[in-house]
């Protein structure tokens, strides 16, 4: 037994109908064979075949089930409640045997609805994907294609009511585009010249046209289906140590059955029948002990939290990430793109010494930094090409994360980085703004040597969040890169309670296994690929999903899909409320199937009880999980 006790893993969507119909001819049925148990020996005969059409119906998918398992050498919960049913039949409860069967069967339909809606939820989140587009010609002719068929570079046109068929840019037109599916974010998000847009997004009122960046397959949409279906896949630490004891358990049920029935062989009066006789008890203690709401506990809820989250922008990459977020009381954050704007502004430009040939060493500046995917370094672009430097031809081009690049341009070695990397000597600070969180990119080919100094801004969002983090008694540290400088100004302006500057990726991933090692459960949030070790060093790593490098989303356990970081604070809810229904479900599954063994064994109790008990504890089980689909953050 050591899957899900009905195998929601290979179930069809809307298989819950063909059992919630099997379950009520169980049902009729059962209702008739009653009556015609008035009729005396008239409707004996009827009465027996209405009850084995009961059996059959209410017993049909569970025997293909257990048929299954046992093929694989497996004893599940479905061969389990057919051995009572056969037992009932022996000892002449044939009522009781369809009983069990029906409340069975309308227990699994109940599961299958909750598993199908769970799953649903994700899907209708997902079912967002345009098949068609508006590809304009060299004329800017429309021609109406498959979306499978556009490539990076083709422009498309996008009218109002139409879904973004792909990645892209906006080259022309204004509009605002309802993200919902992606973000979780109800209000449309406005869009002009220059600004990204997503595959699977809505536009709202105005015509756009739009350069294709991403093919299909590589789409933020496709992305994140990707994540989640990983995410239905995978299970969590709970559900694995009850899959891997779930054979085990299913052979000590069977074995306390078995000695249960030997003990009342000796012990109980040789006139003993009905209900006082030892083969009915022991299938009634069959039926308590069985565990199918045990081994639903936890899958309930985790599907469930999973698809929450996919609704509120939140992507859970399965079901570990959920119950171990609950549980964090760390969070470290890379400062640039997760605390800050991530869109940092060249506030000066200078080339020294003052007699260098700028534009040649800004064209330098420029090559090198259109190369890397580091935050300042579309800053630095933007502001080179505005003083006229031009893309040059590099060669020789190596990355030294957390430091910088180099390579050969026009014949000369240069290097772009920290100050420390490209040699840099001591120079006045630039004029900026007071208070501003400053930061600085260094070039030098040895002779000539270039500052940039950027000025970034805090997320609006960034001190609530951090301020709520602390109203949950969880500690907050910044991990930075940037000079001490710009970090201490950062930490001020946001909040946090203590931070690191000037750090390599080896060393935020030191400070990360110290926390660790302190007794910490730490969650780490980041956006860029110098993240990604130390996302891989933390208990949770959480990706930003908007602007988050492919190495960081790699690396993630939990994605936010709209780089909000407020999300996070909404995401350690849903984790908290999820391993508080987890908790609730293993409790009432255990206590339900040990309390009434407990009452078989010393009190005796009848079979429609037991299964009631049995049957009720799962449904509730699958409910309580399924209510965590309406769940929505606190503000």
């Amino acid at each position: 037994m050591s899957e899900h006790a009905h195998d929601h893993e290979h179930e069809t969507p809307g298989e819950w109908k063909q059992l919630a119909f099997l379950a009520a001819a169980s049902g009729v049925c059962g209702l008739l064979s009653l009556g015609a148990e008035r009729f005396g020996e008239a409707g004996r005969p009827w009465a027996l075949a209405l009850a084995a059409a009961s059996c059959l119906a209410g017993g049909w998918d569970a025997a293909i089930d257990g048929w299954a398992a046992l093929r694989q050498r497996r004893v599940d919960v479905h061969l389990l409640m057919l051995v009572v049913a056969i037992g009932a039949w022996v000892v002449g409860a044939q009522l009781e045997g369809a009983l069990l069967l029906f409340l069975f069967s309308t227990a699994g339909a109940i599961e299958h609805y909750a598993m199908d809606r769970t799953r649903g939820a994700i899907d209708a989140l997902l079912d967002k994907s345009p098949k068609h587009a508006r590809r304009l010609g060299p004329g800017d002719e429309e021609t109406e294609v498959p979306v499978a068929d556009l490539r990076p570079g083709d422009r498309v046109a996008i009218l109002p009511g139409e879904l973004v068929p792909a990645d892209g840019k906006v080259l022309s037109g204004e509009s605002a585009v309802d993200e919902s599916n992606l973000t979780g974010e109800a209000k449309p998000a406005p869009k002009q010249a220059g600004c990204d847009v997503a595959g699977g997004t809505l536009n709202s009122w105005g015509r756009l046209i739009v350069q294709v960046t991403r093919a299909e397959k590589d789409s933020a949409l496709q992305r994140i289906v990707r994540l989640i279906r990983e995410a239905q896949d995978s299970k969590a630490p709970a559900q694995r140590a009850i899959d891997k004891w779930g054979d085990a358990y299913a052979i000590f049920t069977l074995s306390a059955a078995a000695l249960f029935f030997v003990f009342l062989k000796f012990t109980s009066p040789a006139d003993a029948v009905g209900q006082d006789s030892p083969l009915y008890r022991a299938m009634t203690l069959l039926v308590v002990l069985s565990p199918c709401a045990l081994v639903l506990s936890v899958p309930s809820a985790v599907l469930a939290a999973i698809a929450a989250g996919a609704r509120q922008g939140i992507l859970f990459r399965g079901g570990a990430a959920v119950e171990r977020l609950a549980d964090v009381d760390c969070v470290c954050f890379d400062k640039t793109g997760t605390l800050t704007a991530g869109e940092p502004e060249v506030a000066a430009l200078e080339v020294f010494p003052e007699g260098a040939d700028r534009l040649r060493a800004l064209s330098a500046f420029l090559t090198l930094e259109s190369s890397t995917t580091h935050p300042f370094a579309a800053g630095v672009v933007r502001a080179c090409l505005k003083e006229g430097a031009k893309l040059l031809a590099v060669q020789g081009l190596s990355n030294s994360p957390g430091q910088g690049v180099a390579g050969t341009v026009a014949g000369t070695r240069w290097s772009v980085g920290t100050r420390e990397f490209v040699g840099g000597g001591a120079l006045p600070a630039a004029a900026v703004a007071e208070g501003a969180i400053v930061s600085e990119v260094w070039a030098s080919d040895g002779t000539v040597t270039i500052r940039a100094t950027l000025v970034d801004r805090i997320r609006e969002e960034s001190r609530p969040t951090l301020a709520a983090l602390h109203d949950r008694k969880i500690r907050t540290v910044m991990l930075t890169g940037d000079r001490e400088e710009a970090a201490a100004v950062a930490a001020r302006q946001v909040g946090i309670q203590s931070y690191a500057a000037a750090l390599t990726p080896d060393a935020k991933m030191a400070a990360i296994r110290r926390y660790s090692a302190e007794g910490h459960v730490v969650a780490m949030v980041g956006d860029g690929v110098n993240d990604a070790p130390s996302l891989a060093a933390a208990d949770v790593a959480i990706g930003m999903g908007g602007r988050g490098s492919d190495a960081a989303l790699e690396s993630s356990d939990l994605v936010l899909t709209d780089d909000r970081i407020g999300r996070l604070v909404d995401a350690i809810e849903l984790s908290r409320s999820a391993r508080l229904a987890i908790r609730f479900n293993i409790i009432l599954s255990v206590g339900a199937a040990l309390g009434m063994a407990a009452y078989v064994i010393f009190r005796g109790a009848p079979l429609p009880l037991a299964v009631s008990v049995h049957e009720g504890s799962t449904v509730v089980v699958c409910l309580n999980g399924l209510r965590l689909l309406a769940h929505r953050p606190r503000r």
